[in-house]
């Protein structure tokens, strides 16, 4: 399917299956722009870390959909690899919060560094107007996206249609 099939007012299933292609293209794509030494779920803790400092394992095995000691492994390979840091709280000293470390953060940018210059290579492809049609839809994609997972509503509206 191509942008020149869309109708005006395109149905939500049609929108799904290009954003579902898109997001397949998006993954070949930064699949050029390496997460080694990491696997995606670790990606994943990461990410977790960067917007959730502090939180301790029970959260981030829930945020993962995974148990307790499958996170703690994710976390135990993260730390020796010097991207995780783990510290007894400082009001119950059974509970360990986590933390990027500098060498994570300074992953997370190389990784976004990456993916943004493989990005740039097709954005430059695109005609300005096709760049500004595609930045509005996401914004406003984003933004339905995060009161679907958050119910944050803050920030809808906020931008133009």
């Amino acid at each position: 399917m191509t942008v020149a099939s869309f109708r005006p007012h395109p149905e939500p299933d049609g929108v799904a299956r290009v954003t579902s292609t898109a997001a397949e293209l998006l993954e070949v794509l930064w699949g050029r722009a390496s997460t080694a030494p990491v696997s995606a779920s670790q990606l994943r803790v990461l990410l977790i870390l960067e917007h959730h400092e502090g939180i301790n394992l029970r959260t981030l095995a829930d945020a993962l959909a995974s148990t307790p000691p499958s996170a703690s492994r994710l976390c135990d390979r993260l730390q020796a690899a010097g991207l995780v840091e783990r510290t007894v709280s400082p009001s119950d000293r059974r509970e360990v919060r986590l933390y990027l470390s500098g060498p994570g953060t300074a992953f997370l940018a190389g990784l976004r560094a990456r993916r943004e210059e493989v990005l740039r290579a097709v954005l430059d492809q695109m005609s300005p107007a096709h760049r500004t049609a595609l930045l509005r839809g996401l914004e406003a994609f984003c933004d339905a996206a995060a009161v679907q997972i958050h119910g944050d509503t803050r920030d809808m509206g906020s931008r133009t249609a």
